[in-house]
């Protein structure tokens, strides 16, 4: 196994994209992606969440880049009314850690938690990131990224309205 990004540069990249999410620049967000990208939450109840397939299993989200693209301009219309006005956000990543990887590619492992207030409610979404990040034309981009809730169902919550 070789590694492309450090843990330094991956924790920044991570860092970086909580922000970008947190401040609500989603416009931006589609361009932290490769063009073959994925972004997956896993459904609670996985059996398998690291190595499950969207194609077998339910998933909250299996995005490829057009419905990645979709998703960071719908939620910015005043006609997601989930998400209009936005709510507050806090992704907080911890625990970061440069898995190896092949071909270019660097797996990258992270805790998360995020921490989303609307309409004088509180909930918190937590869990474990699954990246494979790669170079392209000198920037780091997300190749694939998955969302893993340690939750056991979403009842608490009510929806997932947010990109975790």
């Amino acid at each position: 196994m070789t590694t492309t990004i450090t843990r330094n540069e991956a924790e920044e990249f991570l860092f970086n994209e909580a922000e970008i999410l947190d401040d609500w620049r989603l416009p931006e967000w589609p361009a932290l992606f490769t063009r073959d990208a994925r972004y997956e939450v896993c459904g609670p109840g996985a059996i398998d969440p690291v190595t499950d397939s969207p194609d077998s299993h339910l998933f909250l989200v299996a995005d490829r880049i057009d419905r990645i693209e979709g998703r960071a301009t719908r939620l910015m219309k005043p006609t997601a009314h989930a998400e209009y006005p936005h709510s507050k956000t806090r992704h907080l990543v911890s625990n970061c850690r440069v898995r190896g990887g092949e071909n270019g590619e660097t797996k990258v492992r992270a805790n998360f938690a995020v921490f989303r207030t609307k309409e004088d409610n509180q909930t918190v979404y937590m869990g474990e990131y699954h990246y494979v990040l790669v170079r392209e034309d000198g920037a780091i981009r997300i190749r694939a990224k998955r969302c893993i809730l340690d939750l056991n169902s979403l009842s608490n919550q009510g929806r997932l309205t947010i990109i975790l």
